[in-house]
């Protein structure tokens, strides 16, 4: 009786915290740092996760389980709400709602991820398959190389056709028709897929585009979301909404 109560002191608070360990990563796989470096307000919106306004410079943090499929984050753009969270958006509305339970409307920059999936990977990419509205970057914080960058002046170069208040459109909602939308579950780039993939080639530029758009990182890595990350050009400057540069002070050039 006595070596009986003895291994259970002894094994039982290695088992408590064996259970408490694997609970915690159950709850939080994985953390997403999403930081606002434009020049302007972004209203951030998550799902899973719900909605914050983020001013130039600020970053909201959230932890998503393992397992969690069909995740995104977009920003919204020139938003107004209420005391009680509702209002609207100009790019990104979620129903009127700040804590957003539902996707965005185009066009909306999105950055997708499935958690702990196939010999649980991460599969993670940025979609402009419901167009474009503020340029983003998506990589890891640590423990895997690849990083995933949209920072390119879309929304100042857009085609007249998809052009937007606020963005620019993808042209499937648009035109609403098979070429574009895929809906036969068979299509090919098309001549305004390839525009946002040249500007965009590490993004989805249209449904199928899967070779080239979708990337994976080992489970329980941690991201980073970033809104107006440095653009890939010369002079070292970032985009603002209305498509002109802001240098690294945020003076409009």
């Amino acid at each position: 009786m006595g070596t009986s109560t003895l291994l259970l002191n002894i094994f039982l608070p290695i088992l408590l915290f064996s259970v408490f360990s694997s609970l915690t990563n159950i709850a939080h796989a994985a953390t997403f740092d999403i930081q606002n470096k434009c020049s302007y307000t972004v209203w951030a919106a998550a799902i899973p996760g719900g909605g914050r306004r983020l001013d130039p410079g600020q970053s909201w943090r959230i932890d998503v389980r393992a397992g969690t499929t069909q995740a995104r984050i977009w920003g919204r753009t020139n938003c107004i709400f209420n005391g009680s969270g509702h209002g609207r958006c100009e790019t990104g509305d979620c129903n009127g709602l700040l804590q957003c339970n539902a996707s965005g409307v185009p066009p909306t920059t999105l950055v997708e991820y499935g958690l702990n999936q196939f010999q649980n990977l991460d599969f993670v990419d940025i979609s402009l398959v419901n167009g474009f509205n503020i340029p983003m970057d998506f990589s890891p914080t640590g423990g895997c190389a690849r990083g995933i960058n949209c920072s390119a002046d879309i929304n100042g170069q857009c085609p007249n056709e998809l052009r937007a208040p606020g963005g620019c459109n993808n042209p499937c909602t648009v035109f609403k028709t098979d070429e574009y939308c895929c809906n036969s579950g068979s299509c090919g780039p098309t001549n305004f897929s390839r525009f946002f993939k040249e500007r965009c080639p590490e993004a989805y530029s249209y449904p199928k585009d899967d070779a080239t758009s979708t990337f994976t990182c080992p489970g329980g890595t941690n991201y980073r979301v970033v809104f107006c990350p440095l653009s890939k050009n010369d002079c070292g400057c970032r985009y603002g909404l209305d498509g002109y540069t802001f240098d690294y002070d945020g003076y409009r050039s």
